[in-house]
């Protein structure tokens, strides 16, 4: 990091002392969408050119003036570019420039400047060129949409969803089928319940684009469904940029609210990171209370006072008015060229702090009535209060790039920081398993999330550009750590009256702690040839992940013994309230470390996969393109830890498995602009490492428990087993269907259609033997099927007064079948509700049967108030969705539909537009988040019940260069 810093302010230093008057663009091939190497541009009328590099890109330094440039190379038509203006100190960029061959006559065709300065046109072509099916966001469109992290942005490609701001769904299928990279780069997640990455994580002003492959090709990894995202991050700045950005959002339920709740943390906990004020008293030599009652004056007496006695004492969360978001954020990038050689860089860094108030957040637990006729559901667990959550994220990106005619060396680094406090007090009622009685409860938590990535790239061309290769080396080091996650709960006896016991469950302090390493390398080597006179590649290569995850879960309950209580929950750790009180060693707070001896809640576990792949793309007829491959994985898990049993894994393989990926993807250009795309396609889906243990991860707002998949779910009085412990992988097939068409100014239409095959996915299923548990599981077959419709259209069809509106919209619907296992299909029986039919088919879980997005934009006004003013509406929904499945008496449970409807407008002002003001609203619909438990002909009742309110934004940029 200290030599990039040292590389960054030297290129910066030297900008400085030779700013340039530059022309800059990019010409790519119509045809196939891809760079042209070798291309000439000069300015008409001078001796002035040059020509263009293996990424079709080039850079003329020349004096300010108007110009009239050409772009001519053999076989193809010659591009006369009209009236380039080019300023003094600036960069003229030409971001799309796409030669046409030419079939008889070389012809010329002329544009105006203006006509290739649109880089999400430029996306638009690598859509319709694009070997696989895709879709995707560029950086142009980030500003115009006013997002400032990857996950809103995201939401906006046809068939994606966001789930809880930060978890994708592709094509309405959950997490699990879907998959994230970076740069093309494996990285590992930073949230240990769920397998893809959160994109929160991402600021827009780090991301260059962000791509969605929706069908397989080799050179991808095979471990996705849905799709596959990669997020793609800046490397050679194509002109001098620099910006500072402050941003501020108020939401009127939440923000500066005298009510909100915190509590006592760190000095440090505004950079995200715990200072210590929540570390664990002890790790090891820890005495149990049962030890020290033969001796409470010997040494384990002694230590046993020392750890108790070092216990941060804080149990109760406080109100403390919360302020407003706000968010700052610096950019800078250029190039320098050189004769033989130009040097990128970049430096990207941000900050940004935001609270949240929850009233009358709700998290219920519901059971089936053993009467079938009851059309309710039995109420197990009441939990209703208010939440407080403050969450800080810092972020920093460095890169250095250099590139020859041959060659582009670049290298990344990135750092994000985040931490969250969260603070709740919620009136609770439990009502099971003949417990009955009411109580208030307490959560405080901290989270501190941190990850840091390494990226190493490496692209050479050789023989007159019919050789390429590519080499990527990425190391991630990623960390979670939750010190001192304290729940308590009060019985309430009556008025001034309250106790602790088994009934209500002893307080607990929970620390967690998970450090992963991932190492992911790949090699590409791409062959460009002629088959027939029709262009042709050849692509072969590998890849190497190596992942390790080091997972241990320590807690400590607290037993009161006979300590008088006030209701004030610090009281506990009130040095006078300490065992022994008074001298009595019958009384006093004390603790018990059920982590220790064994601890079945810590694993080690790695990984390896090894792939090779070749694929050949070739062109059997004029308008045919064909895309034939096969991708080879062999993949191995290995576990270390213990089950509840004191069963000892000592880097035991749990998976094992070598696995073929064919894939087929054929288009037909029944127009140069129009599409036919065909495919085929198998992949797989891969348990993560949580669910490859025996893991109990308890969530104290939630009070739900996940359970590894290893465990067993039997009952062993009637000896049904419900789970036998041996998951496994899914495999699927993939069919695929697209009609797309293209056309000026960024506009298209496309309709799609797909059909998957599962053998035995993985969902996610309650536990019967574990109250409040869920568990991932294999179930039966399951087969998808979906359509998807987009477009992007401006509006001058119908009238030219309406020329500055564009229209963008995709809708996909999707439906969805698993076939049960035989306990599942027999418990459902077992407990249907009167007049219920059950058959051996269900919805599928964690996929949604339709999503909407739907937005509408204003811009490209010339004149007038509007001018340099872009205006934006977007709409977006999920359909209610299967999450997790019900068993016995545990009923389904649902995620409702969330009609998300954002506005976004944004101006230039001053007299170079170098400032910019942007005005965002969220949810201006007002919406809840809603879980439900759902069962046939009964009433739905919450499983988790959460209003975000409407939040309003203001932002200003200011572009320094």
């Amino acid at each position: 990091m200290k030599i990039l810093l040292a590389l960054f302010f030297s290129f910066f230093l030297l900008e400085i002392s030779a700013q340039q008057t530059v022309i800059r663009g990019t010409i790519t091939e119509e045809a196939t969408g891809e760079p042209l190497p070798g291309v000439t541009v000069f300015i008409e009328g001078t001796t002035t050119g040059t020509m263009s590099d293996f990424d079709g890109k080039f850079s003329i330094p020349i004096a300010p003036g108007v110009y009239d440039l050409r772009v001519s190379f053999i076989s193809y038509e010659t591009i006369s570019i009209k009236g380039l203006k080019v300023e003094a100190g600036k960069v003229s960029l030409l971001d799309n420039l796409k030669m046409k061959e030419a079939n008889f006559e070389l012809a010329e065709v002329v544009v105006t400047a203006e006509a290739v300065r649109n880089t999400e046109a430029a996306l638009l072509t690598v859509k319709a060129k694009a070997a696989n099916m895709l879709d995707g966001i560029s950086s142009s469109n980030f500003r115009k949409i006013g997002d400032s992290d990857a996950a809103a942005s995201i939401k906006r490609v046809p068939g994606v969803s966001i789930e809880g701001g930060k978890y994708v769904f592709v094509r309405g299928l959950g997490d699990r089928y879907t998959k994230t990279i970076l740069n093309g780069m494996d990285i590992p997640g930073l949230d240990p319940d769920r397998n893809t990455l959160q994109m929160d994580i991402f600021p827009t002003s780090i991301i260059d684009n962000i791509i969605v492959y929706k069908t397989f090709a080799a050179e991808l990894p095979a471990d996705f469904t849905g799709g596959i995202i990669d997020i793609a991050t800046k490397d050679f700045p194509e002109q001098r940029s620099s910006y500072i950005s402050i941003g501020a959002a108020y939401n009127p339920d939440m923000h500066l609210n005298k009510n909100f709740l915190t509590y006592e943390g760190g000095a440090t906990d505004w950079l995200g990171y715990d200072d210590g004020t929540r570390k664990i008293p002890a790790t090891d030599n820890i005495p149990q209370f049962s030890e020290v009652l033969v001796n409470p004056n010997g040494e384990k007496a002694m230590r046993f006072k020392e750890i108790l006695s070092s216990f941060n004492p804080v149990l109760s969360a406080s109100n403390k008015q919360n302020f407003i978001d706000y968010n700052v954020g610096f950019n800078y990038g250029d190039q320098i060229n050189r004769p033989k050689a130009s040097w990128g860089y970049s430096l990207s860094l941000s900050y940004k702090s935001e609270s949240e108030y929850y009233e009358h957040a709700d998290f219920g637990r519901v059971g089936l009535y053993v009467k079938k006729d009851t059309n309710r559901f039995e109420r197990r667990e009441v939990n209703v209060g208010n939440m407080g959550i403050s969450n800080v994220m810092l972020n920093g990106m460095i890169g250095v790039a250099y590139k020859t005619k041959r060659t582009k060396i670049r290298l990344n680094v990135l750092r994000l920081q985040n931490g969250e406090t969260t603070a709740g007090v919620f009136d609770y009622e439990g009502a099971d398993k003949g417990s009955n009685f009411i109580a208030f409860q307490q959560i405080l938590e901290y989270n501190e999330r941190s990850l840091t990535n390494v990226f190493l790239n490496g692209k050479h061309v050789f023989a007159n550009n019919s050789w390429e290769v590519d080499w990527k080396i990425s190391p991630t080091f990623s960390r979670i750590y939750d010190p001192d996650i304290r729940f308590t709960r009060y019985e309430i006896r009556g008025e001034n009256s309250w106790s602790i016991g088994t009934e209500t469950g002893f307080p607990e302090r929970i620390w967690r702690e998970l450090n992963e390493y991932n190492l992911n390398g790949q090699l590409g080597v791409t062959r460009s040839f002629q088959i027939g006179g029709r262009k042709a590649k050849l692509l072969t290569g590998g890849g190497y992940t190596y992942k390790e995850r080091d997972f241990v879960v320590r807690n400590f309950n607290i037993n009161v013994r006979n300590v008088p209580l006030t209701g004030d929950m610090n009281e506990l750790f009130f040095p006078e309230n300490l065992w022994p009180l008074n001298g009595n060693i019958g009384r006093g707070t004390t603790y018990e470390a059920p982590f220790l001896p064994n601890n079945s809640n810590q694993f080690d576990a790695n990984f390896t996969n090894v792939a090779g792949y070749a694929s050949i793309e070739l062109s059997p007829f004029a308008r045919l393109r064909s895309i034939i491959g096969l991708r080879v994985e062999d993949f191995m898990l290995r576990y270390s830890g213990q089950n509840q049993q004191g069963e000892v894994f000592n880097n035991e393989k749990v998976l094992d498995q070598l696995d073929l990926f064919p894939s087929v993807n054929l288009i037909y250009s029944v127009t140069e602009k129009q599409n036919i795309r065909l495919a085929y396609a198998k992949t797989i889906a891969r348990p993560s490492f949580k669910e490859m243990s025996f893991a109990e991860i308890f969530d104290p707002i939630s009070g739900k428990i996940f359970a590894g998949g290893l465990f067993q779910d039997r009952d062993n009085v009637s000896g049904v087993v419900y789970w036998d412990g041996k998951l496994q992988t899914t495999d699927i097939h993939n069919f695929d269907i697209r009609w797309e068409v293209f056309q000026d100014k960024g506009q298209m239409f496309s309709v799609s259609g797909f059909y998957k095959k599962f053998y035995k996915p993985i969902e996610i299923v309650q536990f019967v033997q574990m109250v409040n548990a869920f568990q991932p599981r294999n179930v039966g077959d399951g087969r998808v099927f979906g359509a998807e419709f987009e477009a992007r259209k401006n509006l001058n069809f119908i009238s030219p007064y309406l020329s500055y509106l564009t229209l963008v919209t995709n809708v996909s619907l999707i439906s969805s079948r698993i076939e049960m296992t035989n306990s599942e299909f027999e418990s459902r029986k077992v407990w249907a509700r009167q007049g219920e039919q059950v058959d051996n088919y269900r919805e599928m879980a964690g996929q949604s049967p339709y999503l909407v997005n739907a937005g509408i934009l204003f811009e490209g006004i010339e004149k007038g108030f509007f001018k340099d003013t872009e205006l934006a509406l977007f709409y977006n929904m999920q359909g209610p969705t299967l999450q997790i499945v019900g068993i016995v008496d545990r009923p389904d449970i649902y995620s409702l539909p969330f009609h998300s409807l954002n506005f976004n407008a944004s101006k230039k002002f001053g007299k170079s537009k170098r400032a910019q003001i942007g005005i965002k609203i969220d949810n201006l619909l007002n919406q809840s988040k809603k879980s439900v438990f759902r069962a046939y002909n009964t009433q739905d009742e919450y499983d988790e019940f959460l209003n975000p309110g409407r939040k309003f934004q203001l932002r200003f940029q200011y572009n320094i260069f």
